[in-house]
């Protein structure tokens, strides 16, 4: 469990291979639901459901430091080979951004994962960076700032609240995980 922070050094190699395969795992199923909601639902945000579960998941079965943050850059990374969205390589900003969030906030409250309400804040926080990473991106693009801020409103509103129902899993999965004596 991510309450006993282990240093990398102190791991077996064993161990080391499966906690980056776990996140290798999320950070493909990151990719593959972004890719997947690609679709046009006219609904902002829809794709943070899924983005903030599975880095909280990485968080908190990976005993690692930045664990989340492993998980998005290694997911961002991938969106940038494979050309999703708009910003080129500002791109990665958008999956780095929540997972540091989630990753502070697991040395902030240890065991955020256990009640529902701390869940869905700290996922409102990570996903509240949806308004930084847009607004970065679309100053850049060069449009009005005064639509910039509606657009980036409308747009951190729709991914505070499917955050916030994406982490609304995670303490149902991790109880169910520890009931196994998978972590």
């Amino acid at each position: 469990m991510v309450n006993n922070m282990n240093s990398p050094s102190s791991l077996s190699k064993r161990k080391k291979l499966e906690y980056l395969l776990f996140l290798g795992f999320c950070a493909v199923f990151i990719f593959i639901t972004k890719a997947l909601l690609r679709l046009h639902l006219n609904i902002p945000g829809h794709s943070m459901f899924f983005m903030i579960f599975f880095l909280m998941l990485a968080n908190r079965c990976v005993p690692l430091k930045y664990s989340a943050t492993i998980c998005a850059i290694l997911s961002g990374l991938l969106a940038i080979m494979f050309g999703m969205g708009k910003g080129g390589p500002l791109l990665i900003l958008k999956f780095i951004m929540p997972a540091m969030i989630i990753d502070f906030f697991s040395y902030l409250m240890p065991s955020y994962d256990q009640k529902y309400w701390t869940c869905m804040f700290v996922a409102a926080l990570a996903s509240s960076t949806k308004f930084i990473s847009s607004f970065i991106v679309d100053y850049l693009l060069g449009m009005d700032a005064q639509l910039i801020v509606y657009h980036c409103l409308i747009k951190s509103g729709g991914a505070i609240s499917f955050g916030a129902l994406g982490s609304l899993m995670v303490p149902m999965v991790i109880s169910r995980l520890k009931a196994y004596d998978i972590i």
